[in-house]
């Protein structure tokens, strides 16, 4: 399997923030954001940012900016959507996405979901922990997708699915188990920040 591109997700309004962009705060000695590239470049051919708004903000990361196509914050299905058509003009045949506020997630992620994706015609796989209550717990922002699928997911976004395990279930997607729930530890709040801080 070819090397996937990387496709960053930071598209959302991130309310309990309180607005603005989460990726951009500060976490030691970088921002989320450069916490969450220096763990996805090493694993993937090429990365890009989706993100909504005006680019410039990001100017300094040197990534390509890609917006939704879908309007109205269609959530992390429009930011998928985004990276495929992305990902088609580069000539890739597979993403793999990571959120923008997630700054510890495995070194592994790529592999493993690929892994996981191993000998389907269209290689689709989110990562997942275990919960104690549920069995498993999905990570639907992290996952490995087919530019093959890629008109079928518009299609079902302009059918109103928004749900990612909705589509990936349609189409059989498997899950990539991760030891460590921990390790997908996202930032929403200042007490967040603070732990993931704590985390370092």
């Amino acid at each position: 399997m070819r090397p996937p591109v990387g496709v960053i997700l930071a598209g959302g309004q991130a309310t309990r923030m309180g607005g603005g962009d989460k990726g951009l705060l500060t976490l030691g000695d970088t921002t989320l954001l450069g916490h969450v590239m220096d763990r996805l470049r090493p694993q993937v051919a090429d990365m890009a940012l989706n993100a909504n708004g005006d680019p410039a903000r990001f100017a300094g990361l040197g990534l390509p900016v890609i917006s939704d196509s879908i309007e109205g914050f269609a959530g992390p299905l429009a930011g998928v959507l985004a990276g495929l058509d992305w990902a088609a003009a580069q000539g890739a045949e597979t993403i793999v996405t990571a959120a923008a506020d997630t700054p510890f997630f495995p070194c592994d992620l790529v592999p493993r979901l690929q892994l996981a994706a191993e000998g389907m015609a269209h290689p689709l796989a989110l990562a997942a922990t275990p919960d104690p209550e549920r069995g498993k717990a999905r990570h639907p922002t992290f996952g490995l997708w087919p530019v093959a699928l890629r008109e079928d997911l518009r299609a079902a976004l302009a059918d109103g699915v928004r749900k990612v395990v909705m589509w990936t279930d349609r189409h059989d997607g498997r899950l990539a188990m991760f030891p460590d729930e921990a390790a997908f530890f996202n930032v929403n709040t200042p007490d967040d920040l603070a732990r993931a801080e704590a985390m370092q």
